[in-house]
């Protein structure tokens, strides 16, 4: 059976690509290396051929543990990683100074044993230096052969429109789920006039419509979520209820919540992609399943109607978090 693809930089991908963080960073317990190398060579196996890292992840972990795989399977992936959060001095800062730029890719490139990244994106909008000086930079880097193109990560329709006055963007990546819709307000309208991917990071809101999270409070205190509004108090109590009212809505279509929330992502425009994080096998391979499924669209639209800005409560960051991004936000409730 030939699977759907989609166009990222003129390449056809499986629309449902791998985020790589989770091996590193942000939800625990992390896996073993051992596991994590084993889930990522099994993951380009099946068909995923869209990798996703950063710099921070792991604080170089994520782009050191993408190049055990890289060195036999570089030619089998589009690999994407990010600049822009800085740490090599110790302090974490956003910099996307053309000089930082220039030295992050090739930090970058090294630590994955590669002489060519497909993607390469702006982690955050660094306030103090202009977008366009940034993607000048990054487009010289183009250039020179370093990277095939540019992306940006959590940024608005604005500053996307200025961006691409300066060079094509090719990706935008940025939150969106079910239960995190700030994209809708203009970016994804924005991204598909400018003909930029929408790459979707925590599709299946960070594992909650995956039957991720049961309990907050026995999560790992460094785990991301344990500081996420959504999952305290009494904005969980009410957030819980919708989850168990989205399972029985999957379960009666056949589905496991993480693919009708997956499916639903995909099924608002054919310019996004999805890149659901995981350091389970088996959870990898259901991911890749959605694209199997056929959906009636009546399920999608109760799923929606369900899980939306207006349901869920509590902001999708912390307070500190919301201060480093340049998304569109809604009015407080």
């Amino acid at each position: 059976m030939n699977l759907p693809t989609r166009v990222l930089n003129g390449k056809k991908l499986c629309p449902i690509g791998l985020g790589c963080m989770s091996l590193s960073q942000a939800y625990y317990p992390l896996p073993s290396e051992k596991h994590a190398e084993a889930l990522l060579h099994h993951a380009i196996d099946i068909g995923y051929n869209h990798l996703d890292s950063a710099r921070l992840y792991g604080l170089g972990h994520n782009e050191a543990l993408l190049s055990k795989v890289l060195k036999t399977r570089r030619d089998e992936v589009f690999i994407t990683s990010k600049c822009g959060i800085e740490f090599d001095d110790g302090s974490r800062r956003i910099d996307c100074q053309p000089k930082t730029i220039r030295r992050a890719v090739d930090k970058s490139l090294t630590t994955m044993g590669v002489d060519y990244i497909d993607l390469y994106y702006l982690h955050r909008l660094d306030k103090d230096t202009p977008i366009e000086d940034s993607v000048g930079t990054l487009a010289d880097l183009i250039k020179a052969g370093k990277i095939g193109a540019i992306g940006l990560s959590e940024m608005s329709a604005m500053t996307l429109k200025k961006a691409t006055q300066e060079h094509p963007i090719a990706a935008m990546q940025s939150e969106y789920s079910l239960w995190t819709r700030n994209p809708e307000i203009a970016v994804l309208e924005t991204c598909k006039q400018l003909g930029t991917a929408f790459v979707a990071f925590s599709p299946v809101a960070r594992g909650v419509l995956a039957g991720g999270v049961t309990n907050p409070a026995m999560l790992d205190p460094k785990d991301l979520r344990a500081k996420h509004p959504r999952f305290q108090d009494e904005n969980w109590i009410q957030n819980y209820n919708l989850v168990a009212q989205f399972e029985s809505l999957a379960a009666s279509a056949g589905l496991t919540p993480a693919q009708l929330s997956l499916a639903w992502v995909l099924a608002q425009d054919k310019h996004i992609h999805v890149i659901p994080g995981t350091a389970s096998i088996t959870h990898l391979e259901e991911n890749y399943e959605t694209l199997n499924q056929k959906i009636d669209p009546l399920i999608l639209d109760k799923a929606a109607a369900l899980i939306n800005q207006q349901t869920v409560c509590g902001h999708r960051y912390p307070p500190g978090a919301r201060k480093a991004i340049d998304t569109e936000d809604y009015a407080p409730a």
